[in-house]
């Protein structure tokens, strides 16, 4: 179960039984703020795949960015759209691996590619484009969905 601090741009909402905590991204330059948010919500959460939705451009690959800057990641953090999955090491030397799905085509594919063994290996697994592999996600993994409300606000909305 999630619980987050109380800070001015999050709100939480209970719905059924799962809990949903709301980030209000009203600039760009507010977003090391969400992506540390974030980052306790995944320490919260105890999880270690997170799936990211948003439409292109929403900027799941910038927060994610962030996120690992956040981490610790040296390494230059950009879209793996054509590797599929990109390796960083954070400020502990641990693996965070980084997809992006978008040009996988079906859960096969993936599959193929051994993405059940990076979800497994117990290191953070940070995934763009999360439903064309849907069926591959592991159910307790936390949801991070990113909407664009305005030319540079956004709204994060993160749920497990």
């Amino acid at each position: 179960m999630m619980s987050f601090d109380t800070v001015k741009s999050a709100r939480r909402i209970q719905l059924d039984e799962k809990k949903v905590v709301i980030i209000e991204i009203n600039n760009l330059t507010e977003l090391s703020d969400a992506a540390r948010q974030l980052s306790r919500a995944i320490t919260q959460a105890g999880a270690t795949v997170v799936a990211l939705t948003g439409e292109m451009g929403a900027g799941k690959t910038t927060l994610v960015r962030a996120l690992c800057a956040g981490l610790g990641v040296a390494d230059e953090v950009s879209s793996p759209t054509f590797g599929l999955v990109h390796e960083y090491r954070d400020g502990h030397g641990r693996p965070v691996y980084h997809f992006d799905f978008y040009r996988i085509d079906t859960p096969e594919e993936a599959q193929r590619l051994g993405t059940a063994e990076y979800f497994d290996s117990g290191y953070l697994c940070l995934v763009e484009w999360p439903g064309r592999v849907a069926a591959l996600l592991p159910p307790d993994c936390l949801r991070v969905e990113l909407r664009v409300t305005g030319p540079e606000s956004r709204q994060l909305s993160i749920s497990n």
